[in-house]
């Protein structure tokens, strides 16, 4: 069985604790490798060797030019190693290998991207209103960052965080989650051999206690990026509160996918289908709650759950599977509870409800594509976040009433609205209080569009030019070029 230590200082770092945890093949339902299990002392090691690359050595006598030239190097080796990345990503976290060679493949765009615009990050002269004084304003890095990566996508997720950290020119300590660490580990790995100066990236792996905890709470860590729960999002926002950390929050989401009976029924119904049971759901931008209008709903509905039922599961390494496992078994064991809660809150499964027996889908962790009808907005199945193939269908009267059960929700991370009227598309957009609104389109995401959430769905936002200013200080310069300095008890 394969080892994966971590990665510290720019070498293989062994647990100082000594103890390794396995990880699953979610398809299989059994191990397939071993993972360092760090703790307190491997992650201030970590931070430590941050630190010490952020002050010196190479890394701090980069230019914002050199930066970009190696975070430009960094993308060829990530589509160098494309494909080998993505097997180990479906081996771990059980999504499509279609999915994930596709994903994986298009992550170098964000090296390149923010390779570009690493000397592009520009201070200002100040227009003064005080004679006698030259002021100009200039950004730089935070310092060290901790980064905090879910298991449904952890190469997609870390780059959309690492990327623009190294263009703004921080160090960075990865925690990825405990259930799906290969690949980053593979992928650092990858990047020191690029030329990453040592320290510069550092993966700790382990669990949130023993690892995330220290990594939050350390004294020299100045931002902490995290993608998760918004349960965990609460605790590190808290603690890091405490020492006045910047932080970066991308959160939880029950994303209403919201159809009109003006809309495309053809185009509408493939993209609810592939909001909610493509990555089996295991995304927190999932249109987990369809709001289709009363006139149409019945019908709708229909086509819905006819194509979801021909949705093939099975191996995800298979070119014909559709839809996969659940990655771990506390989440298999979650949807499970919530389909459960569902059906005691008197929603009908109209499709599914239980877990997948299918032949095809061997010793794995499946839930059937579950449609729920009968849904009230006020219910639990259409308040929180599932994360797995489960859809909550509410109907609705008129674009009033869809934008009270769309923000009646205490996340805003995405939504979507399919309708034929331009004009409806843009004032649904203007009243949805969240931080994405696709129109006749779902789950598109690029490196050039800002991404996160309103409300409870998280704070700050990814991916753009703004991105990298979540990863940079401003600081103010003031020359006395001739100013008298008069009395100095008074504040000029």
């Amino acid at each position: 069985m394969m080892q994966y230590p971590m990665f510290i200082d720019g070498k293989d770092h062994s647990p100082i604790g000594g103890e390794w945890f396995p990880t699953d093949n979610p398809y299989l339902g059994t191990p397939w490798a071993q993972i360092a299990k760090g703790g307190a002392d491997d992650v201030d090691a970590a931070v430590t060797a941050a630190a010490r690359a952020f002050v010196s050595g190479p890394w701090p006598e980069f230019t914002p030019s050199q930066r970009g030239a190696l975070l430009r190097k960094l993308g060829d080796v990530l589509a160098e190693h494309a494909q080998r990345l993505a097997e180990l990503e479906t081996r771990d976290n059980g999504k499509l290998y279609a999915e994930m060679f596709a994903q994986v493949s298009y992550l170098p765009q964000w090296f390149y991207y923010y390779g570009g615009l690493a000397d592009k990050v520009e201070g200002t002269v100040l227009p003064l209103d005080k004679k006698g004084y030259f002021s100009y304003t200039k950004k730089e890095p935070i310092g060290v960052v901790g980064i905090i990566t879910p298991w449904n996508s952890p190469l997609m997720l870390l780059t959309w965080k690492l990327a623009p950290a190294l263009a703004a020119g921080c160090t960075v300590v990865i925690k990825p989650s405990e259930f799906t660490s290969a690949s980053t580990v593979e992928l650092v790995r990858l990047f020191d051999a690029a030329g990453v100066p040592p320290g510069v990236i550092n993966v700790v792996t382990g669990f949130g206690a023993d690892v995330g905890s220290p990594l939050v709470e350390h004294p020299l860590v100045r931002k902490i990026s995290f993608t998760g729960s918004d349960g965990t999002g609460r605790y590190i926002g808290a603690a890091a509160a405490k020492d006045f950390k910047h932080v970066g929050l991308e959160l939880g989401g029950k994303s209403p996918n919201i159809v009109f009976d003006d809309a495309d029924l053809d185009a509408a119904v493939n993209g609810v289908v592939s909001g909610i049971f493509a990555a089996t759901g295991q995304t927190c931008l999932a249109g987990s709650r369809l709001l289709v209008q009363r006139s149409i709903h019945d019908e709708f509905v229909g086509r819905v759950v006819e194509l979801a039922r021909s949705a093939r599961m099975g191996d995800p390494r298979a070119e014909t599977t559709q839809v996969g496992p659940i990655t771990t078994p506390p989440q298999y064991r979650k949807v499970l509870d919530y389909i459960e809660v569902a059906k005691a809150e008197g929603a009908q499964a109209v499709l599914g409800g239980g877990p997948a027996t299918r032949p095809e889908c061997g010793t794995g962790w499946f839930v059937e594509p579950t449609i729920f009808t009968g849904v009230d907005n006020a219910m639990r199945i259409a308040q929180e976040e599932v994360f797995g193939p489960v859809l909550a269908v509410i109907p609705f009267d008129d674009e009033d009433h869809a934008v009270a059960l769309a923000n009646d929700v205490r996340f805003g991370l995405a939504a979507g609205v399919w309708t034929s009227d331009i004009g409806r598309g843009f004032r649904m957009a203007d009243r949805i209080r969240s931080g994405t609104v696709w129109v006749n389109t779902y789950r598109a995401v690029s490196y050039l569009a800002p991404f996160g959430g309103f409300k409870d769905s998280g704070i700050g936002r990814e991916n753009g030019i703004e991105a990298v200013g979540e990863y940079l200080e401003n600081k103010t310069v003031w020359i006395n070029t001739g100013a008298p300095v008069g009395n100095p008890f008074v504040i000029r």
